[in-house]
């Protein structure tokens, strides 16, 4: 790699790192951010990875989230000469056009040349012949700290297929914007899928790199086989921080409000209640087409209809439908997981007639919650009190094992 190369690159780096972002004590849904340079992505502080790449042939687990300024880094290595061979793109795809359940093709990117491989629907996990001439795959993908979005159980993957090969992984980190709570119920392992593949709570509290640490050190890889790891931690983060994300991570967590109300309004996806797919306020309201439902919300008059939106949510679900319920684009920010929301939807459903098989799609509902039993809890009346006890030993047991994995300061 030339020196003049590398001296640009650094000072690329150095001006658009005050993009990095703090956010300063919340409570609304418009929240007041600090811009601030003192968080800075493992991604952008290329001085510590750059000699681990030298001489190797590089794959990349990328997709629009991975960037160093306002330019991604696929872009920034072929720059600064690291022999990058192929891109790995996750659910939504390289550039993040994809809706969720969007079947990824494998092609070409236009502007660098490289293969892109998908590593979403029948081939999650990188195949020998994929890997075949690389010596080392970085991963980069920014996260939102729930169990069930599935960039983490991509790069299960990823760590999987590469300790079978013998090949090396390096994660560049990046902050957790949910990552200042625990919360929610364990996955049982007889939920174990694509959307939940640990044994982890719905809000659980660690950034990519400390849970491939975890992946790695509690033997959940497939044989206990443990992945040759690397981790470039991102630069005067802790758990306590509220960091907004400088891009979307998804096409339907379109601004912080809606990823901060994710964990608790996922599980609507394995209802037959909208969130939002198909409106421009996707995660952030609950709605369903019988206007009784309205009294839910502060706002009566409330509704939404949804649309498909190539790329984004196609054929959604109620589409074309007026929906009414909870607006919470304004309400307050949450430092939990939020069971208020799904009690008194499935509550309403039940009295205008609505059945529980009608209510739930059951097999995707237990995946998403990690257990049968919320569900069962849910149509047998328990209290919420009750419920949360219920995981309240399982939690309290996880809380103390990710304390071992921990790369940051964690919250009080």
């Amino acid at each position: 790699m030339r020196l003049i190369t590398l001296i640009s690159f650094f000072i690329l780096v150095l001006a658009t790192a005050c993009q990095s972002q703090r956010t300063a004590e919340k409570t609304e849904a418009e929240e007041t951010v600090e811009v601030s340079p003192e968080i800075i992505p493992a991604a952008w502080q290329t001085e510590k990875y750059l000699p681990i790449l030298e001489g190797k042939n590089i794959a990349a687990v990328v997709n629009h989230t991975s960037h160093i300024g306002d330019t991604h880094l696929v872009d920034s290595l072929l720059a600064m000469g690291v022999q990058l061979k192929t891109i790995f793109a996750p659910e939504h795809g390289f550039r993040g056009e994809a809706g969720a359940g969007e079947h990824i093709q494998n092609s070409t990117d236009t502007k660098t040349g490289l293969p892109i491989i998908s590593l979403y629907g029948k081939n999650k996990k990188p195949l020998p012949e994929q890997l075949k001439n690389i010596d080392l795959v970085i991963f980069d993908i920014q996260d939102v700290g729930a169990r069930f979005y599935t960039y983490i159980s991509t790069m299960h993957y990823v760590m999987e297929a590469c300790a079978e090969l013998g090949k090396e992984v390096l994660v560049l980190d990046r902050p957790n914007p949910n990552g200042y709570y625990v919360d929610g119920p364990v996955l049982e392992m007889e939920q174990q899928s694509f959307v939940g593949m640990h044994p982890i709570p719905v809000v659980h509290g660690l950034t990519v790199a400390e849970l491939a640490q975890m992946i790695n050190g509690e033997g959940w890889l497939e044989g206990g086989k443990e992945c040759k790891l690397h981790i470039v931690e991102v630069k005067n983060y802790t758990h306590s921080d509220r960091y907004k994300l400088p891009i979307r991570p998804s096409p339907n967590l379109p601004n912080n409000q809606a990823i901060n109300l994710y964990p608790s309004l996922c599980l609507f996806e394995g209802t037959v209640m909208s969130i939002g797919r198909g409106t421009e306020f996707p995660f952030q309201v609950v709605g369903y087409p019988d206007t009784t439902f309205s009294s839910l919300g502060k706002d009566t008059d409330f509704s939404f209809v949804p649309e498909d939106v190539p790329g984004v949510a196609m054929d959604p679900k109620h589409e074309g439908e007026r929906c009414y319920g909870l607006d919470l684009r304004e309400s307050a920010h949450l430092s939990g997981f939020k069971l208020d929301y799904l009690i008194s939807f499935y509550q309403q459903a039940s009295t205008l007639g609505i059945s529980d098989e009608d209510f739930f799609r059951e097999s995707f509902f237990d995946l998403l919650a990690g257990t049968k039993k919320l569900r069962s809890q849910l149509t047998s009346g328990v209290e919420q009190a009750e419920i949360r006890q219920s995981w309240s030993a399982d939690l309290e047991a996880y809380k103390s094992l990710r304390k071992k994995y921990l790369l940051y300061k964690d919250f009080e």
